[in-house]
């Protein structure tokens, strides 16, 4: 009689968790802390993404897609312990994150360890898909590489002479050694390097040293900065006028609420990852139209790559008939999906998302309160030679 009732339980509970299997997808992110800008933006577009992918169904073939979020504080050692946690104890079937390059770094080995995808958006340090990358780690995100490319093309060529400024750690050190690496090939020389902690709002001493280092040196001479977060050290140090020394100031792109500070600078050149008047493609158009109407403000640099990850996310589960690990893994070796930038391709080798980036000079509007990315040139996935990890 025991073995007849166990053998029905365990039937009613088999068909129970049949009928409720959704696709369970965790994202592990900094909700709370210095880059909760760019969370917000990025699960807004994971969520649009999923919608736009499923046609509004928020299925796949029929299954259900669960998301559940778990939140980092940016603080790597949480961001294990929750990513651990969505994996045994939520049941997720992968996971996408995180925000910081940091947090990315120390939650790579979890993936491993439990045989699961994570999908890396949008943090960018080159060692994610490079010395510490596992087969099981994809990135949509861009990484430093692209940015340090497509900036190279923009700034780089003879007589160019440059000094940077990051913040100390991955995300810096990463973006600034990869921007060397690829201003070899344009003439242009790095003369300096300025590390500060993420937390820096005062930037006098390092500008000082920027501006001593680069008083006497001769030739078209440009400060480079990597930042992520706030602090604004591109308005403060214009502020100072680095011009008095023949120092320009150049960066990359970022979200609208910091690109008020690109409004002082008409006419500076750099290389951006997204903005939302530049790509031209239906993905894009769909972004742009539903986000202005949700939102009331068009769709910003960290909403194009949650939306690319949400959409690479239903592309591989279809692709490989099941959330299996090895099957996703086998679909995703080289897949190449539609983004708001266009077409995305899983690179085999390291499984970083080869995608276009765009060279833009700044153009102002009065009535616009950035300063607008003007597009000068798309560079396209044949246009750049990103490095294979090691």
């Amino acid at each position: 009689m025991k073995l007849a009732l166990g053998g029905a339980l365990a039937a009613t509970l088999a068909l129970t968790a049949a009928a409720s299997a959704d696709i369970t997808i965790a994202h592990v992110y900094g909700k709370t802390g210095a880059l909760e800008a760019y969370a917000k933006q990025s699960h807004i577009g994971l969520m649009m993404g999923l919608e736009y992918a499923t046609d509004g169904t928020m299925e796949i073939d029929g299954e259900p897609i669960n998301v559940i979020e778990k939140d980092t504080q940016l603080d790597p050692a949480r961001g294990r312990a929750v990513l651990a946690e969505a994996y045994a104890d939520d049941g997720a079937d992968l996971a996408v994150g995180a925000v910081s390059s940091g947090v990315a770094l120390a939650m790579l080995p979890v993936a491993q360890e439990y045989e699961k995808i994570l999908i890396v958006e949008p943090a960018v340090a080159d060692s994610i898909t490079g010395e510490n990358w596992n087969r099981y780690i994809f990135r949509t995100g861009r990484n430093s590489s692209q940015d340090a490319v497509a900036n190279a093309v923009a700034l780089g060529g003879e007589n160019v002479k440059i000094a940077t400024l990051a913040q100390d750690y991955a995300f810096g050190r990463d973006g600034v050694a990869a921007f060397k690496n690829a201003l070899a090939e344009t003439g242009a020389e790095v003369v300096h390097e300025e590390y500060v902690p993420t937390d820096t709002t005062d930037f006098t001493a390092a500008a000082e040293r920027i501006f001593n280092a680069m008083e006497d040196v001769e030739g078209d001479k440009k400060l480079f900065i990597i930042w992520a977060g706030g602090g604004n050290p591109m308005g403060k140090i214009n502020a100072m006028d680095p011009s008095r020394y023949g120092i320009e100031i150049a960066t990359g792109g970022n979200i609208l609420a910091a690109m008020t500070a690109y409004k002082e600078l008409p006419g500076m050149e750099g290389a951006t990852y997204y903005y939302y008047e530049i790509p031209d493609n239906p993905v894009n158009d769909w972004l742009v139209e539903e986000h202005q109407e949700r939102y009331g403000s068009p769709p910003d640099f960290f909403t194009a790559g949650g939306m690319a990850a949400g959409i690479a996310i239903v592309e591989a589960i279809r692709k490989a008939g099941s959330t299996d690990t090895e099957a996703l893994i086998e679909a995703m070796e080289g897949m190449e999906w539609e983004t708001p930038k266009g077409t995305m391709r899983f690179r085999p080798e390291d499984h970083q998302a080869l995608q276009s980036m765009y060279h833009f000079k700044i153009r102002v509007e009065e009535d616009v309160e950035w300063g607008i990315p003007e597009l000068v040139r798309e560079l396209k996935i044949e246009d750049m030679d990103i490095p294979v990890r090691n």
